[in-house]
């Protein structure tokens, strides 16, 4: 028997799909178009299910390398690092799945197909789910995730390593309560300028393979089935090439929730129409009776398999394993020694210092006794953040400090509370060991109990669902209390928090001498938290959100509009700017040029960085810039350049960003304009460090959309 043309990796990819496609009924063809796609035996397609996850590891699906959550990630502002850590979980997700094969296994959690990144704007703090994403800025999402998406669909002419998937397109960060049935309303110009930028920027720069439309509604569409998100804008103006995939059981959502379908038929058909092309979810089986009532023709549903099939052909499932490199990657890389220290160096770079008065950190490792309180301290699971896959072993705060310290240190340990109950019982024990100790380490803040998506399990032990949003972004009150009655023992305390999102701290800011952000850490988060503490690691992350000082500096949960929110908008002062974090040494900001590039639409920005201080470090050099003359509203403040850098005690590098014009565009009028005018350019180490400023002019204002530029590029001397 001859082989059929898609059974022949010489010929061209598009020809293999129409000819395989073309061979499946109507029937076979709506079956693949549900994540749980079945094997087509006569035709020799295997099983596939198209649901895996891999936000920051591989997930779910047994022992993986768990890295710090999406936020710790963003943390690090390191975009070398994050292409490291991507590199690794796709060498792992790959090797899974070939692993998974050879057991004869194609279940959820074991595809190519991984539902990551989540580059949604964490515009508010109380949106469980922000802890998934890079954080407030659109140009910080935009880096970290264009970065993220090519190291893992990797580098091969021919073949994906994984397939990355933008989510949740768009407009969509909360509430998580109501997700099923809200409407997003959010003006043309926040579209534009903040809540699109960086799904356009996977689109364009990194070729993302896949976009997962959102529950909501954004402007009265459903995302799942939005003409103007999936079809107008994803395809006709960005130019997409792959497949969109709905998020789960959003499509029942349609008609169930939003109302916008009578019936499950019209659903489907709706979505698909739009240019949704697998459901994830038990909607898409409607569709041959959507075809029966006319909703849908069959050509529409082709393209869409066609899609589908275009992905599973590039990942390299139809051709021989020994011609597709990223089979060959050996099952020992994954919880691989390499991995494992990668994973450790990403926890080191998440690590905020928040605070340090009078250089109270970092503590000596000979201190004669040290108390470690609080409901963190000693809890492995809290450090995986969710959308976790599970580690071999993991490093508590408690076991990093104990292995840090020295021999002679005597370490004691109260849990003091829970994260949320109201129980002061364990208080007086917390008290006891403080006011016995040189110094006492709490290790409090939040837990999946409190923040997370809507309905998730808030651990492997536990039955227990998390609250999703929260309601107000204070320090549980309870952990509040014990941190007071600790603080009146007199024996001084640093705080280390671990969370997912920003936390009102505003009694610690004020008496506590030193404060940690650990973010959720993964599992060598002990380990780097003690390095950190103890002067092991000198700190260097920086916020990618602005820590508020309560919720009365932010607007209604419920309205998108970005007046008042984020470092861009914000008029007050926030407890914590957007990009600070402080460090072990000093760094001096010198020598700021700008100079316009003749014939390459660009400027360049200089400037020299030395430290000053004792010892070595990094420093986060960051480039913020402000339309001064807008002709309409415009943010305080924007950041288009950053690079993390390493300096030795005494060393100087000049860092230059190189700035396209068209980021300092916005969109009017259909189009991204820079206008003339005054454009003020500050470099510093955070968004509130305005110590080198300079002003540029542009003379003649021009539409750039055409010629847009996403990111900067940096280059250090």
């Amino acid at each position: 028997m001859s082989e059929a043309l898609y059974q022949d990796p010489n010929q061209p990819l598009a020809d293999r799909v129409r000819d395989l496609v073309g061979r499946m009924t109507l029937e076979e063809k709506i079956g693949q178009m549900v994540y749980t796609a079945p094997a087509i035996d006569r035709l020799g397609v295997p099983a596939y299910n198209w649901w895996n996850e891999c936000l920051h590891g591989v997930a779910r699906a047994g022992v993986a390398t768990v890295f710090p959550q999406a936020i710790g990630l963003a943390a690090t502002w390191d975009t070398a690092l994050i292409q490291q850590v991507a590199t690794a979980i796709g060498d792992e997700g790959r090797a899974k799945h070939h692993e998974f094969v050879r057991q004869g296994k194609r279940e959820i959690y074991q595809g190519l197909t991984f539902w990551t990144p989540n580059v949604n704007i964490f515009r508010d703090p109380r949106w469980g789910r922000g802890q998934e994403t890079y954080g407030e800025d659109p140009y910080l999402t935009s880096a970290i995730g264009v970065t993220f998406v090519k190291a893992l669909q990797g580098d091969d002419p021919r073949y994906l390593k994984g397939a990355a998937c933008a989510k949740h397109y768009a407009v969509h960060s909360g509430p998580e309560a109501d997700r099923h049935r809200f409407n997003a309303v959010a003006t043309e110009r926040d579209m534009r300028d903040t809540y699109l930028p960086a799904f356009e920027a996977l689109v364009r720069e990194a070729g993302v393979e896949s976009v997962m439309g959102a529950y909501n509604r954004t402007n009265g569409e459903a995302c799942c089935a939005s003409p103007t998100l999936l079809d107008k804008i994803l395809r006709q103006e960005w130019g997409f090439q792959g497949h969109v995939v709905s998020d789960c059981w959003a499509i029942k959502d349609i008609y169930k929730d939003h109302k916008l379908a009578k019936t499950p038929e019209a659903a489907a058909a709706m979505a698909v129409n739009a240019g949704c092309d697998v459901n994830c979810g038990d909607t898409f089986p409607f569709l041959t009776k959507a075809v029966e009532q006319g909703l849908i023709d069959e050509a529409t549903i082709t393209r869409a398999v066609e899609r589908l099939f275009t992905t599973r052909f590039k990942l390299g499932m139809f051709d021989p394993p020994e011609q597709v490199a990223y089979s060959q990657i050996p099952y020992r890389v994954n919880d691989s020694e390499p991995h494992k220290a990668l994973a450790l160096e990403a926890a080191r770079e998440s690590i905020i210092l928040l605070k340090n008065t009078d250089s109270f950190l970092p503590l000596e490792k000979t201190l004669k006794s040290v108390a470690v309180i609080g409901p963190n301290a000693d809890w492995d699971e809290v450090l995986w953040g969710n959308y976790n896959g599970f580690p071999s072993a993991t490093v508590t705060a408690l076991d990093g400090i104990r292995a840090a310290v020295s021999p002679d240190t005597v370490i004691t340990y109260a849990q003091g509370c829970t994260i949320t109950d109201l129980d002061q019982s364990g208080f007086d024990e917390a008290v006891r060991i403080a006011a016995a100790a040189d110094v006492a380490i709490m290790i409090m803040g939040l837990s999946q109990e409190v923040e997370g998506e809507e309905g998730q399990h808030v651990s492997t032990q536990s039955d227990k669902r998390s609250a999703g949003d929260r309601t107000d972004i204070d320090l549980p009150g309870v952990q509040e209390a014990l941190l007071q009655v600790v603080y009146a023992t007199g024996t001084p305390v640093v705080l280390v928090l671990i969370n997912g999102s920003a936390v009102a701290i505003n009694w610690a800011d004020e008496h506590v001498p030193a404060i940690l952000e650990a973010w959720y850490p993964g599992q060598a988060g002990g380990t780097a938290i003690a390095e950190v503490l103890f002067g092991g690691y000198n700190p260097a992350g920086r916020l990618p959100v602005t820590f508020y000082k309560s919720v009365a500096q932010l607007p209604d949960f419920m309205d998108y509009h970005m007046a008042g929110r984020t470092y861009r908008y914000l008029t007050e002062e926030p407890l914590y700017a957007f990009g600070h974090g402080l460090s072990y040494t000093r760094f001096l900001y010198d020598a700021l040029t700008i100079e316009f590039l003749p014939g390459q639409d660009s400027l360049a920005v200089h400037a020299e960085i030395t430290n000053i201080g004792g010892v070595a470090g990094d420093e986060v050099v960051q480039l913020y810039v402000r339309d001064a003359e807008a002709s309409e509203p415009r943010p305080q403040l924007e950041l288009k350049g950053f690079e993390r850098i390493h300096l030795d005690a005494g060393e100087t590098k000049r860092v230059t960003f190189t700035l396209h014009v068209s980021l300092l565009s916005f969109y009017q009028n259909g189009a991204y304009r820079v206008e003339p005018g005054q454009f003020d350019v500050w470099v510093g180490s955070s968004s509130a460090d305005r110590r080198l400023h300079g002003t540029l002019r542009v003379t003649e204002g021009d539409d750039v959309t055409a010629q847009r530029v996403y990111l900067s590029q940096v280059t250090v001397e």
